[in-house]
């Protein structure tokens, strides 16, 4: 009888596993609206001057992953240093915007974002790709690896 009750919890268990994820891949296309609002909640972030506000649209951990021309960072504490060298000032952040390619669902909890980015500044524009993994994790959506060139 307990080896029975055991596989019943098993079951139930994995059952409300799946009914969670499912209940995230039903509707891509508001998890997609979910993550332009993370980005335009960043491009609004960034055109304040505001980098740790900019910075709620990463994932807040040490697996966090950066890349640029500048190399690899790893970790948000990293990121956002060298966002803040960057960009040490409001003429240097200049004006953001984002222009979406394609959002594609890699998983139930995962998609990769391809996008172009533009920057006006006096100091010279600014153009370029990114490519964004964003997971949903504790509820939120939020990049958890960052490819910009």
């Amino acid at each position: 009888m307990e080896s029975k009750f055991k596989w019943q919890l098993v079951f139930l268990l994995l059952a409300a596993s799946c009914s969670q994820l499912s209940k995230h891949s039903e509707d891509p296309k508001s998890e997609e609206e979910a993550i332009r609002n993370v980005l335009d909640a960043e491009q609004i972030a960034w055109n304040n001057g505001d980098l740790e506000a900019f910075m709620k649209g990463y994932w807040k951990s040490d697996s966090l992953e950066f890349i640029s021309f500048r190399g690899i960072s790893r970790g948000w504490e990293a990121t956002l240093a060298g966002y803040k060298k960057g960009y040490p000032d409001r003429a240097a952040m200049g004006t953001l915007s984002y222009e979406i390619l394609k959002i594609t669902q890699l998983a139930p909890l995962n998609y990769v974002v391809s996008a172009k980015f533009h920057l006006t500044r006096s100091s010279g524009d600014l153009d370029g790709i990114i490519t964004l993994i964003f997971q949903r994790i504790e509820g939120r959506w939020v990049a958890v690896y960052d490819h910009t060139s």
